[in-house]
């Protein structure tokens, strides 16, 4: 069966742990990690200044992936949130507002990607801090998903559930099946399995690992999140 590969990243605005804000960096990662989808969280966008100040084409263009953007917060110097970058080619895009009264905005990229012949609805997103409001956006992702488009589902998501038995992630475990508790988070000593990324049908799923080197410990307060799943199409170019 042909192999796909899918990232899931809180690049923390491309900020290092050594203060450092290095988009180039972020973009290695990327690249060395060869994924076909990457669902990149906490991506900031400054249209104004310096070519790397717009963090989603600087990634994209050093990464050579196409690039959706999801903004969820306006700012003065740009927008901020989550971008899906993607070889496969975009055949359907819908934002989802999963933004819950009194706290910072959320959202999600709802997308049909086609891959090599192969159809697969692929959702990036980044929850709140507070349970209630991960309950919430859980609960909207869900009513979503009622919806069938693709045999395929893959979630790419900085979670934010710091409990491995929170009731938002058994009720995507009981939609989507389970997936696996890997420790992304802080990268200097990773405790909390804060990223997470689901595939439906989780048989698909070959294995999921962070990925742990001299730089990504560095390049974000995140490690990177990488699953490797089998596909239906043709092969996937490298």
């Amino acid at each position: 069966m042909p192999i796909l590969t899918a990232l899931s990243y809180n690049i923390h605005e491309c900020l290092g742990l050594d203060k450092r804000r290095d988009p180039a960096r972020i973009a290695r990662i990327i690249k060395e990690s060869g994924a076909h989808i990457v669902g990149l969280q906490e991506v900031h966008s400054d249209p104004s200044g310096a070519e790397e100040l717009h963090q989603m084409n600087y990634l994209a263009g050093l990464t050579g992936l196409q690039s959706v953007p999801g903004p969820s917060l306006e700012r003065r110097n740009g927008h901020y949130g989550n971008v899906l970058l993607t070889r496969g080619k975009v055949h359907a895009v819908r934002k989802l507002d999963l933004s819950f009264p009194g706290r910072e905005p959320r959202g999600a990229i709802d997308t049909d990607i086609d891959f090599s012949g192969e159809r697969l609805r692929v959702i990036v997103t980044h929850l709140g801090l507070l349970r209630s409001e991960r309950q919430f956006q859980v609960r909207k992702l869900l009513t979503a998903l009622e919806q069938k488009r693709t045999d395929t589902v893959i979630l790419l998501t900085d979670f934010n559930e710091w409990l491995p038995t929170g009731r938002p992630l058994r009720w995507l475990h009981t939609r989507l099946g389970k997936t696996a508790l890997i420790r992304t988070f802080p990268t200097a000593f990773p405790v909390f399995a804060l990223d997470r990324i689901w595939v439906s049908p989780a048989s698909a799923i070959v294995e999921i690992s962070s990925i742990r080197t001299p730089i990504t410990r560095i390049a974000s307060d995140h490690l990177p999140l990488k699953a490797t799943l089998h596909t239906q199409g043709d092969p996937v170019p490298a």
